[in-house]
């Protein structure tokens, strides 16, 4: 198993490519469902949850072809030919890898009339219950069955038919799950309370360029008009907003000065925000945004919610670099009840963090001192990475395969900017 190791005290400056977005990327493969025609992606970012969802496609009939991107783009471009369902069934072996797999059931379930899909897995921050996903596809007229772990749904005689969701809470996988099957159903479909994150944005506009009717995208209200069928698309990816903002902090917590090329001011504005409260100088240039810290940090109040509010995938990100800060912070937790396993291992480099059920203090501290740390999910290996960078000595961040899930080239990209960090073997 692969470590990371940095040793910090560098000062980041220069250029660094923001990759296409993660969960941007994992919503749009299983649009390919929708057609017979290929859709192809472009800007696809080279993940192990892409990778992942590719071969869960491979399995339903969805045959891929990819190709690296033109001239210094860091990704890939993936074409997707859904001819057929040869499989209406997603085994538990490949679904378990990553949540993001059930967001082949709403797809599967407006073109194929079934869908067998297995109870998902993924990190481990909280409990996340897919019963809204379930609801939103029963309002559409679904019969939904759960057995031995897996989610069987099944559409009525002539296909699922529109009908209005309405969410109790804000759920970004129900709304994406639900839109998905929405735009094959027959007749209108009003969704109230939908999520408004850019990920969805970038579905919806995924979906129109397929041939979908749907309003009010960007908003909490979308309204649908089924179609009999989608047309193939070629689409681009939108540029990773949770990247962005790591990067910013890797900036902000090193005293450096880094472009974000390819990043969107528009997708982040309560990411940039924090920064610029914590003292942070953000400029939003031609091509990117700029990041500069010239001086000490400032403590923040910040508080997750739902976009487009503080977004709970940067609140770890936040907690390290606010460990620096000249003061106290404090952090509240709204979204996952379980999304402070980084704390400890922070605690382990210096910082002064004390947790009260869903808040955080942080007691910022005049430095940070390396160690060996342990990566727990996604985006607090990617705190540890941060408050290595910052710390004094070595610092090793192991079980690294959370961060191959969401960073493509993640030691490339930091030692472009001036990091002393590579990637090793524990073994």
């Amino acid at each position: 198993m692969d470590r990371i190791t940095i040793r910090g005290g560098n000062r980041l400056n220069g250029r660094l490519p923001i990759s296409g977005a993660k969960n941007a990327a994992l919503t749009l493969l299983p649009c390919s469902l929708l057609s017979a025609e290929p859709l192809t992606l472009t800007n696809l970012p080279r993940l192990a949850d892409v990778d992942s969802f590719g071969h869960l496609l491979n399995e339903l009939g969805v045959s891929t072809t990819v190709r690296r991107g033109k001239g210094d783009v860091i990704g890939r471009e993936m074409r997707m030919s859904a001819k057929a369902i040869a499989s209406t069934v997603a085994p538990y072996d490949i679904v378990r890898k990553m949540r993001a797999s059930i967001l082949v059931l709403g797809p599967l379930l407006a073109r194929a009339g079934e869908a067998t899909v297995s109870l998902p897995g993924g990190c481990a921050i909280g409990n996340r219950p897919i019963d809204l996903h379930l609801k939103a596809l029963e309002a559409l007229g679904a019969e939904i069955e759960l057995a031995a772990g897996y989610v069987k749904a099944t559409a009525p005689s002539g296909g699922l038919r529109g009908g209005r969701i309405s969410f109790p809470v804000v759920s970004v996988g129900a709304t994406e799950n639900a839109l998905m099957a929405a735009v094959l159903a027959q007749g209108e479909t009003v969704m109230e309370n939908a999520a408004r994150e850019p990920e969805i944005v970038d579905l919806a506009r995924c979906l129109v360029a397929m041939g979908a009717e749907i309003e009010g995208i960007g908003s909490d209200r979308l309204v649908i008009q089924g179609k009999t069928s989608l047309h193939g698309a070629e689409y681009e990816v939108m540029p990773d907003r949770i990247e962005a903002g790591s990067y910013a902090c890797a900036a902000a917590i090193t005293g450096g000065d880094v472009l974000l090329a390819g990043a969107r001011g528009e997708d982040m504005e309560a990411i940039l925000s924090g920064l610029r409260g914590a003292g942070v100088h953000v400029t939003e240039e031609t091509g990117g945004i700029r990041v500069k810290a010239n001086g000490g940090l400032e403590p923040l109040t910040l508080s997750t919610a739902p976009f487009p509010a503080f977004p709970t995938d940067m609140q770890a990100q936040f907690m390290a670099m606010l460990a620096l800060a000249n003061g106290t912070s404090v952090l509240t937790e709204t979204i996952f009840e379980n999304r402070y396993m980084h704390v400890p291992e922070l605690t382990r480099m210096g910082a002064e963090i004390q947790v009260h059920g869903r808040t955080a203090v942080v007691k910022g501290v005049d430095g940070l001192i390396g160690a060996d740390v342990m990566a727990t999910d996604l985006r607090a290996s990617m705190s540890l990475v941060l408050a290595g960078l910052a710390a004094e000595g070595e610092t090793r961040v192991h079980r690294v395969y959370h961060l191959d899930r969401g960073y493509e080239r993640l030691e490339e990209k930091l030692s472009a900017v001036g990091a002393d960090i590579e990637r090793e073997s524990d073994g």
